[in-house]
């Protein structure tokens, strides 16, 4: 093997190259001397053993084809670039080229003769490997290893040291080479054999891991189900209080209202007075299961929805009729509502859009002392209708305006100190909201006002379904004994002779007993038929 050494500096492509050796591979045996070579390179040029190993690997490679299919080549060790500085190995050959070079260098390509292997082999191993072959005009491989960024530029100085060093280094025995190779084998065994420990505890690290999962996946199933099962008694617990509260509370309210109405002869004041507060809190707690109910149902899916077409302008004229008494005469609130201009007829639930409307209305108008309350509706997008209830009342500050749509949330203010609720209106809204395929959005600023806003579809977009009924909307509630005070006092002059009062009782309540009794006392015709629930 004859090698040229020497150091010379030109320009390749605004590019500096410095050569560093070039050899030949004439015989079998240059093959082990150019891998010698290039790991002496390789080490001089500051790369570390794995990639000293790698470039004497894919040099021999190279050189081995060269010699296997062309009977020798040339092998040249150059340096280039000052910042950053790559090492190339350029093997040439004059032998008869690659007939198909594309098909060699695809990954499909599978060799019969072991050509290509070593050329893929190269690739894996350095940066970049460049080949130029022609049929018959010889093949060039480039071999591309670039510096690290942790390893210094060499300067000319130190490259021609290197050079210089090179020359006075005798080549080592062949033998010597395999010896080095099989350290480097064994090494590299070494290497996988605690990699592969490594594996073996990653995997049983893993499989813990997994089991680990596996019993939280179960733990989160069972409690789950056990939420599920709470839920589910609480909404029955809910439901079935509810259906039990309401008899007595009915009973309370009509047997208040009797006395209220001087049924029974006239009451002191005082009497009057804590009367009057039975049947307010015997009312509120009747608002409170009412309620409750509502949302019993909703949790529970039982809702009755009762598909039909309506005009925004007739459910207005409706509402309109129901929340005027709830605003006192003289008082500095007024209650708006604009004329709806331009809307499709709904094709929904009328009576949960107007219990939706009741309850916010209902809660503007308690927490507005001055100014107005306005009802509005317009087109939204996609196929919906935006109902809007805005009002100049107290306004709700920006870290309650979650909370208010939750369960039993009540709002800390003077004004609320004065008006009773029971904090589940807003969250009963959101529900039926949502039930019939809408949304319910507001915003408000403290001082201001507040403005809820409804987006429904104006066609419901669920079937109709026939569960269980859901219990009388507020403000549709009239009690018997309320009926009973409203036909007194519209009444001018008592019934005629002919018209005795008829009564049909099926109650086992004696509170519903006695107030039976007092309406037929009193000569009302009304006909009684109740099943408890």
């Amino acid at each position: 093997m004859s090698e040229a050494r020497g150091f010379s500096e030109v320009l390749v492509k605004s590019s500096v190259s410095y050569p560093i050796l070039t050899t030949e591979v004439r015989f079998e045996q240059d093959i082990v001397q150019v891998r010698q070579r290039a790991r002496q390179i390789a080490k001089g040029l500051g790369f570390d053993s794995q990639v000293q190993t790698r470039i004497a690997t894919a040099v021999s490679e190279i050189a081995r084809n060269a010699f296997k299919y062309a009977g020798g080549g040339k092998v040249e060790f150059i340096v280039e670039g000052e910042s950053p500085q790559i090492f190339r190995t350029r093997i040439s050959d004059t032998g008869p080229g690659i007939a198909d070079l594309p098909a060699v260098l695809s990954p499909n390509f599978r060799s019969q003769t072991g050509a290509g292997l070593g050329l893929a082999a190269a690739k894996r191993l350095m940066d970049e490997v460049k080949i130029d072959s022609r049929p018959a005009r010889g093949t060039a491989v480039q071999l591309i290893k670039q510096f690290s960024k942790h390893m210094p530029a060499l300067s000319a100085i130190e490259l021609n040291q290197l050079v210089d060093k090179l020359a006075r280094q005798i080549p080592e025995d062949p033998y010597a080479e395999i010896q080095q190779q099989n350290q480097e084998l064994l090494r590299t065994l070494d290497e996988l054999r605690q990699r592969q420990e490594e594996l073996v505890q990653l995997n049983q690290q893993l499989e813990d891991t997994n089991r680990g999962v596996l019993a939280l996946y179960a733990e989160l199933n069972d409690k789950a189900e056990s939420l599920r099962r709470a839920s589910e008694l609480k909404t029955s617990f809910l439901s079935n209080m509810s259906h039990e509260f309401r008899t007595p509370l009915t009973a309370i309210m009509s047997l208040s209202e009797i006395l209220l109405n001087r049924l029974d002869g006239e009451l002191s004041p005082e009497q009057d007075k804590q009367v009057n507060y039975i049947y307010k809190s015997a009312e509120s707690l009747a608002e409170l299961v009412n309620d409750s109910l509502d949302l019993a149902k909703v949790e529970a899916g039982k809702l009755t929805v009762r598909v039909a077409d309506f005009e925004v302008e007739d459910l207005f004229s409706a509402l309109r009729g129901m929340m005027r008494p709830l605003v006192p005469q003289n008082s500095a609130v007024s209650i708006i509502f604009e004329d709806p201009l331009e809307l499709p007829i709904l094709t929904t639930d009328e009576g949960k859009v107007s219990q939706i409307l009741r309850n916010l209305i209902s809660n503007a108008l308690k927490f507005t002392e001055a100014g107005e309350v306005r009802v509005a509706a317009e087109i939204g997008e996609e196929g919906t209708v935006t109902f809007s209830v805005a009002d100049t009342g107290i306004g709700i500050p920006p870290a309650d305006q979650r909370r208010i749509f939750e369960e039993f949330v009540q709002l800390e203010n003077p004004l609320q100190m004065r008006v009773k609720g029971t904090g589940l209106g807003l969250s009963l809204c959101k529900k039926l909201a949502e039930f019939l395929g809408g949304s319910i959005e507001m915003t408000s600023s403290p001082g201001v006002g507040s403005t809820f806003f409804v987006t429904l579809p104006i066609l419901y977009p669920g079937e109709e379904e026939n569960p269980l009924e859901m219990s009388p909307a507020k403000g549709d509630e009239i009690s018997l004994a309320s009926a009973n005070s409203r036909s007194l006092r519209g009444s001018g002059a008592s019934p005629t002779a002919d018209s005795a009062a008829k009564v049909l009782i099926g109650e086992d309540e004696d509170s519903f007993s006695v107030f039976s009794e007092k309406l037929a006392t009193n000569s009302l015709y009304c006909d009684i038929g109740r099943q408890r629930r």
